[in-house]
């Protein structure tokens, strides 16, 4: 083992005793014994709203399959909502509790390879967002006309918020869930996936929705509102995929308008990363009261119908108002996130970095290498290295923000070093071929683009996703010589790097060492290129 790596995990260990994880936290965060024994098949989840009393109540019928023989089994459901009684086989089974983990005595021990379900009842006043997507929760709001537009998103705080679930990413039901939502009549209620039924008794309607792929649980949302429906049908690499689009029915003129980018994304993503992961469940963009999030197959919207960010450029370049941000943005999470899907939310830079970098990929697509390039290297203004990207493992603690925006500006650098487009984004495609439908770690996911790039990438993500130190070029000039090497690196770190010499592109190979390089000409000017995550500076002689 290298001494950066001990030094590294020595960090980390000192990193999560100095931040003082609960228990709690590791009931959430890592497989537990309780966890580890079952697989998650289906969930067949059924939810009433009280759109007055802003409260809910339902069942979910968890299936399974039985890995180990068992009797114990962690489901997962946060406070104020309880469980009411859990049922297997129609006998009530006892339980206990800690905190958000609750601890199921089944019947008897699980046969090893059997399949089994247990329905859990459950009820509460779910908390309210205040600030969603970012906190999680119910918002609970009114259109223009009055009437209730409500909708859910809880990523970061777990689906556990409202629904008892199996509330860690590695394991996703591997045959979707079937969701049943009932409202008061005179609204809609839009969910994941199809719309498979709509039964109306008395003053209420129950919307039934059908999801046959995997789905990670955050995905699963809720959204409420006197919506007003219309889609299209895309022509794509996998043949029609079914796209729709749920507005409240004041927005429909601005949405049918806006919209037209959503056909424009799927072309573009198709393009770089493959095809759309949930043929078979369609895609949606549904209207919210919040910004916005990548639930699955029912991405949701709420960015005011305008170009970039809420009407602002986040690279500062003007590239940012060529498109509407949440749509672009959120809806290349169904690549990244929803397809590829992080085992530990530690990992969780491979959902946004990659999906931040979609962004740029999207203006490469549309308007060329110049454009995409501008666009990512303008956001490095919002990257902070206050830590690294890589969070600690099994305690739910994701990395830095600089996630996003640092791992787009990574993955720009990695595909200068590929030198080949046409490589890379058959790399991109790769791994949305071989991870189809996968929960993964990032370790696995450096090791399949080191491998089909072709190079040594050890020392790069190291230093990239688990440092916050930049590399930085140190040069000096002396007539036709070039000296130079890296400082700000971890121990074996090389990357070449593109100069601009006298305005010619030349490739330079740093390392801790200082080199020389000699040109036939006087160096009169030198810059290492933008494209490349690197600062630079000149030392004296």
């Amino acid at each position: 083992m290298k001494p950066f790596i001990l030094v590294l995990l020595f960090f980390i260990s000192i990193t999560a005793i100095s931040q003082n994880f609960t228990r709690q936290d590791s009931l959430r965060g890592s497989i537990t014994p309780e966890r580890a024994w079952w697989n998650l098949t289906h969930y067949e989840l059924q939810v009433e709203v009280d759109l007055e009393k802003k409260t809910i109540h339902g069942l979910n019928t968890i299936s399974y399959n039985v890995l180990e023989t068992n009797s114990k089994m962690q489901i997962d459901l946060q406070a104020p909502m309880i469980i009411e009684k859990v049922l297997q086989n129609r006998k009530e089974l006892l339980f206990t509790s800690e905190g958000n983990a609750h601890f199921i005595q089944l019947q008897k021990e699980q046969e090893k390879g059997s399949n089994q379900k247990i329905t859990v009842y459950f009820s509460g006043k779910p908390p309210i967002a205040k600030n969603a997507p970012w906190d999680g929760g119910f918002s609970w709001s009114k259109d223009a006309n009055g009437k209730h537009f409500v909708a859910t998103s809880n990523q970061g705080i777990g689906a556990s918020l409202w629904w008892p679930n199996k509330d860690h990413y590695y394991d996703e039901p591997d045959k979707g869930i079937d969701f049943d939502i009932t409202i008061p009549n005179g609204l809609m209620a839009v969910a994941n996936g199809r719309l498979a039924n709509k039964k109306n008794k008395k003053n209420k309607t129950t919307w039934s929705w059908k999801v046959v792929n995997p789905i990670n649980n955050y995905g699963v949302n809720i959204n409420i509102g006197d919506y007003i429906h219309f889609g299209e049908q895309y022509d794509g690499e996998k043949g029609i995929l079914d796209m729709d689009y749920y507005v409240l029915k004041e927005n429909e003129t601005k949405a049918i308008e806006q919209f037209k980018q959503a056909p424009k994304m799927m072309e573009a993503f198709e393009h770089w990363f493959g095809p759309y992961p949930f043929y078979e469940d369609s895609f949606k963009l549904v209207e919210v009261p919040y910004l916005g999030m990548e639930h699955q197959s029912s991405v949701t919207y709420g960015n005011q119908y305008m170009n970039g960010y809420l009407g602002r450029d986040l690279s500062g370049t003007g590239w940012g108002l060529k498109f509407d941000f949440i749509i672009i943005h959120e809806s290349g999470h169904e690549w990244f996130a929803n397809n590829i899907t992080h085992i530990d939310v530690a990992d969780m830079w491979i959902h946004e970095g990659f999906t931040a970098y979609s962004e740029n990929l999207y203006l490469d697509y549309y308007y060329e290498k110049k454009a995409s390039s501008e666009y990512v290297i303008g956001t490095r203004a919002s990257i902070q290295n206050d830590r690294s990207i890589i969070g600690i493992y099994e305690v739910n603690k994701e990395g830095s923000g600089d996630m996003y925006y640092k791992g787009a500006n990574i993955l720009h650098t990695l595909r200068q070093l590929i030198k080949d487009d046409e490589k890379w984004r058959e790399i991109l495609r790769g791994l949305n071929k071989y991870f189809y439908h996968k929960t993964i770690s990032s370790k696995q996911l450096e090791e399949y683009i080191g491998e089909k790039s072709g190079i040594d990438l050890t020392e790069f993500w190291n230093q990239y996703l688990r440092t916050t130190q930049i590399p930085k070029v140190e040069y000096k000039v002396s007539n036709n010589k070039l000296n130079f090497r890296y400082v700000s690196i971890i121990e074996d770190f090389e990357m070449p790097v593109i100069a601009i010499i006298n305005r010619n592109e030349e490739w330079i190979f740093p390392t801790a060492d200082w080199k020389t390089k000699e040109f036939s000409k006087e160096v009169k000017s030198i810059k290492i290129k933008e494209d490349f995550y690197v600062e630079s500076v000149q030392v004296s002689n």
